[in-house]
């Protein structure tokens, strides 16, 4: 049973950031008309660098295609991570409204890094 929960909220996190992705790229997801003034000036910051939406577009794509497969999810799990800090960071920073989302986005890595701990011990010796 955990490992079909597991398998589930991994499919639901690596569609949540392939979408995120695609809409870097193609602007389909309208901004929500009421955000506070501190995170449209901090978008506004982010998109200053006309590199860097492209990049973490790019980078949330790759790691949601790689989390939704098991054999790569320890490598998307890598690439995703520090997308998933920052976006708990702005949240307990900047806009508190979506925190418990970006938690229970910031779980399932944990669990992820978890589950492929062993696989990570290389990359700290």
């Amino acid at each position: 049973m955990k490992t079909k929960i597991h398998f589930v909220l991994n499919v639901l996190m690596g569609l949540l950031f392939i979408n995120g992705g695609l809409n870097k790229f193609f602007n389909y997801m309208p901004v929500p008309p009421d955000l506070p003034e501190a995170t449209l000036k901090d978008f506004g910051a982010f998109m200053e660098i006309a590199w860097l939406m492209p990049l973490v577009g790019v980078a949330e794509l790759v790691g949601g295609v790689l989390i939704l497969l098991p054999k790569t999810r320890a490598l998307g799990t890598l690439v995703l991570f520090p997308i998933v800090v920052g976006i708990v960071l702005m949240h307990v920073v900047v806009d508190a409204s979506g925190l418990p989302i970006a938690l229970i986005i910031a779980a399932i890595i944990g669990w992820n890094i978890a589950d492929h701990w062993k696989k990570y011990l290389g990359l700290l010796h």
